[in-house]
């Protein structure tokens, strides 16, 4: 009886959970069905307006003073790889929404009580991780071209960033590297989070899945990624409030988007 249960479990980890190809017309599609979301939603402005625009003022704010201004651009662009962790809340909300269930503000919060609540803590940490990884690179590559001596400012670190050959590398370099980790936390998350908000899944099953339907859709993908950081760049000027905005609609979107890129019915039926 041990045994063949033991063998029930392992047939379903095996077993896939199917992943969709996707079209150019799901991207438009996800991000219109997100501005619908968000604009039945507007109460998670409270939400977006107080969390997102502080955390953004203080990372500009930590990185301002010495000794960490070489960390200036990478913390303020890393804040992005967390983006995700801070969009389960509207997760639940488009879940709701979907469902028929009635939606307030505070149901924000209500991704607490999803079975599954463990499974993202898990999931956040190896983005926390991610992030951690993404400033110790950033730091490297500073020491390697500017060697251990940091500004005096910060229009100092702007001037050496800007004006010299050396902080031209920076930039370039820093910026092909900031891909590797941009493309790493989409593909980790995009499916991850949402099927853990929607169903009672192991980290393992959700990370797995989400990392398929991305590489089975690598370029539908990049030019998600390219809409993202496009919108989260406008919505950072100035000082972060735009986010109030961009990233409900964002996470809303993202939704959607799993909602395409997974088999939901083949997925409610290994249930």
């Amino acid at each position: 009886m041990a045994t063949h249960t033991i063998a029930r479990r392992a047939t379903r980890r095996a077993r896939k959970i199917p992943v969709r190809q996707i079209t150019g017309d799901d991207l438009r599609i996800a991000l219109r069905q997100g501005l619908d979301d968000f604009l039945d939603l507007r109460g998670d402005l409270f939400f977006a307006g107080l969390i997102y625009t502080l955390i953004g003022l203080a990372a500009v704010v930590m990185t301002a003073n010495m000794p960490l201004v070489p960390f200036f651009f990478p913390v303020v662009a890393g804040v992005g790889l967390l983006g995700p962790v801070a969009a389960v809340g509207f997760y639940e909300l488009a879940r709701r929404r979907e469902a028929g269930q009635e939606v307030h503000w505070f149901n924000f919060l209500d991704v607490r009580k999803r079975p599954s609540v463990e499974e993202m803590g898990l999931v956040a940490g190896l983005l926390l991780v991610i992030f951690f990884a993404w400033l110790l690179a950033a730091g490297i590559l500073y020491v390697l071209l500017f060697g251990w001596t940091a500004p005096q400012s910060l229009s100092q670190f702007l001037a050496m960033v800007f004006t010299t050959p050396r902080g031209w590398a920076l930039i370039g370099i820093g910026a092909a590297v900031g891909v590797i980790f941009g493309w790493s936390v989409l593909a980790l998350s995009v499916v991850s989070l949402p099927i853990l908000v929607d169903r009672h899944l192991s980290a393992a099953q959700a990370v797995s899945t989400s990392w398929r339907a991305a590489h089975a859709n690598k370029l539908e993908m990049v030019r998600w990624g390219v809409i993202v950081t496009a919108l989260l760049a406008v919505g950072s000027i100035p000082l972060f409030v735009g986010l109030a905005f961009v990233l409900p609609w964002l996470g809303y979107s993202t939704w959607h988007l799993y909602t395409r890129l997974v088999d939901r019915d083949a997925l409610q039926a290994r249930r």
